[in-house]
């Protein structure tokens, strides 16, 4: 469902907009998409950040078990 809402913004980034958008879209659909697209940068981030800080955690059972598996390879 869509709902009408009313922002403010500079002269300038309603031009850019203008410029980009063209006619191929409004310049409603060109906002949101792009607001879309900014959230999903940053649900991305956070859960990166949250699997960045998971690995660190663990990160030194994690060397240990990687060493352990490698002194099993056979040299070459």
């Amino acid at each position: 469902m869509k709902v009408k809402t009313s922002i403010t913004i500079s002269e300038e980034t309603l031009k850019t907009i203008d410029e980009y958008s063209g006619e191929r879209v409004s310049r409603s659909e060109f906002i949101e998409k792009a607001i879309q697209a900014y959230l999903s940068q940053l649900i991305k981030n956070a859960r990166d950040a949250k699997d960045l800080e998971l690995i660190n955690r663990h990160a030194k059972s994690l060397n240990e078990e990687a060493e352990d598996v490698l002194e099993y390879q056979v040299n070459l």
